[in-house]
């Protein structure tokens, strides 16, 4: 069950009765979006950062950096052929075999930001005869050379559960200074229930010199059919894709990152009580959802909110990650593990209301260095 977790998010909404615990009205609204993503080409083309924090409840924030290496054919009819993904690095759970950040072998990173859908009307496209995300996410880690392959081979029996934005980027395609693109080195993929879209996103890379994944839609098809334009139409511009906060923070950020430091600086950032991009018609009049990490814990329990994914939860963003052209080589990268705190309090779970929640093998205070992995080093 812990490597179908995200599905079964999905499952359990859908296949439930409405007097279910689990089930969700509007689960976009109430805050079903998970994590950040962004890539950004430096404007002397020297160098690609590919960053994602992941956002999640409080008490998921034990997490594990690891590294597989699995001698795995890609083919039994060549038993001469490894596998392209049998060795990955990433950053996951206790148990769990794969992540929304994996460093790849020979395709370089795949990572993700949940979209989900508001369409209850998809919910005829989710059958049992499909396969579930997690495992087609592992299939197409481990045998696609290539952007588009990738998603190729995730696209085959679309189970329309734990929908999310995928971003593949093949770093081998990558000429440091070059300033005209090799196609395919960038992919995104979209997918709801019934459709999934992907395209060569290179040429929109070079261009606008970022792009950032924030748990909403890129291609307008998918964003007309998740269901989104109603909830535009019902909670205003927080649901479109290019007026939300995060898309603004990114547009007014994302151009000033010209250095490690600086990419992961604003990968943790969140200054909500300042930050006029993090306002909303609330009381008080801002949200640190509205952020690119998450600290949903300080918006006050008292406070008034249009929808609840603006309000007080135990929903933060619980780590960073981020890799550059050249760490890729190794499928090294460099993380962090806590909730964010460069202009915000540390979070501690004895003085936290959601201190009763469960988190057994905790510390009690969150405040961790940025660290390094080394992929090649030698595992105990």
């Amino acid at each position: 069950m812990w490597q179908v977790g995200g599905d079964m998010e999905t499952l359990l909404n859908v296949f439930t009765g409405s007097d279910n615990q689990y089930k969700t009205p509007d689960p976009l609204a109430m805050g079903m979006g998970h994590c950040s993503a962004l890539l950004r080409l430096l404007p002397d083309y020297s160098d690609l950062f590919v960053a994602q924090d992941t956002w999640s409840d409080f008490s998921s924030m034990l997490r594990i950096l690891k590294r597989y290496n699995f001698e795995m054919l890609k083919s039994p009819q060549y038993p001469d052929i490894p596998a392209p993904g049998n060795t990955m690095t990433f950053s996951s759970y206790p148990g769990v075999l794969f992540s929304d950040l994996p460093m790849l072998k020979v395709l370089g990173v795949s990572q993700e930001t949940t979209i989900g859908y508001a369409n209850s009307s998809l919910n005829q496209y989710i059958r049992p005869t499909s396969v579930l995300e997690g495992v087609r996410t592992m299939v197409a880690n481990r045998l696609a050379a290539s952007g588009r392959e990738w998603a190729q081979i995730f696209s085959l029996s679309n189970s329309g559960t734990y929908n999310n934005e995928w971003m593949i980027v093949d770093y081998k395609l990558f000429r440091p200074g070059q300033v005209i693109p090799v196609p395919g080195l960038f992919t995104v993929l979209d997918q709801i229930p019934g459709t999934i879209m992907y395209d060569d996103l290179t040429l929109h890379l070079y261009k606008y010199k970022y792009f950032g994944s924030y748990n909403t839609p890129f291609f307008p098809e998918i964003f007309n059919k998740s269901g989104q334009p109603a909830l535009v139409a019902k909670y205003g511009d927080w649901f479109t894709h290019d007026k939300t906060p995060r898309a603004l923070i990114f547009k007014r950020d994302a151009p000033k990152v010209n250095d490690l430091n600086s990419m992961i600086k604003l990968m943790r950032y969140n200054n909500f009580k300042n930050d006029p991009l993090s306002r909303c018609n609330c009381t008080p009049p801002y949200s640190a959802e509205n952020a690119i990490a998450a600290r949903c814990d300080l918006n006050p329990a008292n406070g008034t909110y249009p929808f609840g994914a603006l309000g007080h939860r135990p929903h933060t963003a619980t780590d960073m990650k981020v890799t550059t052209f050249e760490m890729a080589k190794s499928l090294s990268f460099r993380a962090v593990s806590s909730p964010p705190h460069d202009d915000l309090p540390v979070f501690q779970w004895s003085t936290s209301s959601y201190k009763d929640l469960s988190h057994v093998g905790h510390p009690d205070i969150w405040k961790f260095p940025v660290i390094t992995f080394n992929g090649t080093n030698p595992m105990a």
